[in-house]
């Protein structure tokens, strides 16, 4: 349930600064043959800002509504500042996840996931049938819990549209 005080922390926290486009960390040309400039570009500079660009017009009204004493607009507003909110940090994350250069995993990272899954296969196997189950646009990320040392935890978020769900073992 949410609380006028929930709502106007979120509105006065938006307030201060509007969100941005992230720039990418390579070319939009940077994937081909993978992934098209045109792709890219489109995915980038429409798809992702329009999460943006309603994020922040989500994000003014909530203000407004505050500020009005208006708390029913104001929740209504939540599923759009959640949906938008959820594409913009799902896609800011996608951008820093793809590269243009083939790398192997780090010795590190596989040791991680023998510990946690058995095996580099069972993990995408377990990832995979965790996503494929999602309705509509779902995401599924794979992280990992840093301050528990050598005891590997293991932790796969599923991000069903705005809702994260977390799985831990």
């Amino acid at each position: 349930m949410y609380t006028l005080r929930r709502i106007a922390k979120v509105a006065v926290r938006s307030a201060k600064q509007k969100h941005t486009l992230p720039d990418l960390p390579y070319d939009y040309a940077a994937l081909e043959p993978i992934i098209s400039r045109d792709i890219m570009n489109l995915h980038h500079s429409k798809h992702h800002q329009t999460y943006v660009t309603n994020l922040n017009a989500a994000e003014e009204k909530i203000k407004l509504a505050t500020e009005k004493g208006d708390v029913s607009t104001a929740i209504s507003l939540m599923p759009a500042l959640k949906f938008n909110g959820g594409g913009h940090l799902n896609h800011s994350i996608f951008w820093q996840n793809l590269s243009p250069s083939r790398t192997e995993p780090s010795e590190g990272l596989c040791k991680a996931i023998q510990a946690s899954f058995g095996s580099m296969d069972n993990m995408k196997k377990q990832l995979s049938a965790q996503t494929v189950a999602i309705q509509g646009s779902g995401w599924g990320w794979l992280g990992y819990d840093k301050s528990s040392g050598t005891k590997h935890k293991k932790m796969l978020c599923i991000m069903q549209k705005y809702d994260l769900k977390m799985i831990l073992d």
